[in-house]
């Protein structure tokens, strides 16, 4: 078997070395593999041939699909490497803006229709802030920064609690204590070192979100009370930023894009007032399924990647609401309200 190996090595060394191309290189190694298998398939195993190859007709096989199966990776890497340096209209690949890394990373998203080369630049130029490091924003957080988003701020003053690792997969039980948006950069840095990501550990309030926003070309809304998610949708509403905001409770979730200055509805459109007091019960009053969140986030990380790179329809005029425990989706239109005080007539 070894010396089948040196001279398929001496074939290619020496096509190398007179500069054949590849594909005459290998026609006399397909000669040889031709051969090898063709001696095991039709000669009896004590025939001297047989024995001085060594191994199998079986062994070969996997041997050499083996071989062709890295063979085959190797060349989809590389024709996937190819497609985004040759995309029209971008320098998607040109080393100043994507390194070989994340290339290969991003790999799965050049290679879709809907976002390509042009796409996941986008992401790589966008500037995206999340309000919550918590349930909703840990695993949108994590996908965005995945997902090769370039600049990721985070906005939260609430430090890490035993409680929320139930469900607030960015944060780990060393966390415990630690301001939560410390603790999301560290876990995002450590999953894309690409990503500048921006922690703000604060309390929102009208005039620090008015400053933050402008920076930002996106903002995500995943907090978990009225004042804020009244006090985002104005803000951004006023600035003209686009906020894909969800909330969870129990086994059901909802998520939209509110987006005035799109056509759709802003939040106080959908939802005029804040519910009672005792009518809307938090996650730690009423309780939430643990996956919930991660479920919701993710579709919050989705529409994040749609909005960024234009594919697909998002979520502008549509709430999708969806419950957990009967394994239901529904999509409810919605329509902006002339009377709005945020993004109304009047």
């Amino acid at each position: 078997m070894i010396w089948v190996l040196l001279l398929v090595a001496f074939f290619w060394g020496l096509g190398h070395l007179m500069k054949v191309p590849t594909s005459r290189r290998l026609v006399p190694i397909g000669l040889v593999i031709a051969t090898i298998l063709l001696a095991h398939l039709t000669l009896p195993p004590e025939h001297p041939l047989v024995l001085r190859i060594g191994g199998s007709f079986t062994g070969w096989a996997i041997f050499l699909g083996a071989l062709a199966a890295i063979w085959a990776y190797a060349v989809g890497v590389a024709a996937l490497k190819a497609r985004a340096r040759n995309v029209p209209g971008t320098q998607v690949a040109d080393k100043a803006t994507f390194s070989d890394a994340e290339l290969d990373r991003y790999a799965r998203h050049i290679v879709l229709r809907e976002i390509g080369g042009p796409g996941q630049k986008a992401l790589k130029d966008a500037r995206v802030l999340v309000v919550g490091a918590g349930g909703l924003g840990s695993p949108a957080l994590l996908y965005m920064a995945a997902a090769g988003v370039g600049t990721i701020g985070v906005v939260d003053d609430d430090v890490v609690d035993n409680s929320n690792l139930q469900r607030q997969v960015i944060h780990r039980d060393a966390d415990i204590g630690k301001p939560k948006v410390f603790s999301a950069e560290a876990a995002m840095c450590a999953q894309n070192p690409a990503v500048n990501v921006r922690p703000y550990h604060q309390r929102l309030d009208e005039e620090c979100a008015k400053a933050l926003f402008t920076e930002y070309d996106l903002i995500l809304e995943g907090s978990d009370n009225f004042t804020t998610k009244y006090l985002v949708n104005r803000v951004a509403a006023k600035l003209g930023k686009p906020v894909i905001g969800a909330a969870i409770s129990q086994w059901e979730g909802q998520i939209s894009t509110w987006d005035p200055k799109g056509g759709g509805p802003c939040y106080q459109c959908v939802f005029p007032e804040a519910p009672a007091p005792g009518l809307a019960p938090s996650c730690s009053e009423a309780g939430v399924i643990g996956p919930l969140p991660g479920v919701m986030g993710s579709m919050m990380a989705v529409e994040v990647i749609k909005e960024l790179s234009g594919a697909g329809d998002g979520l502008r005029g549509r709430l999708l609401i969806y419950d957990a425990l009967y394994g239901d989706v529904r999509v409810i239109r919605a329509k902006k309200r002339d009377d709005c005080p945020v993004c109304g007539d009047g």
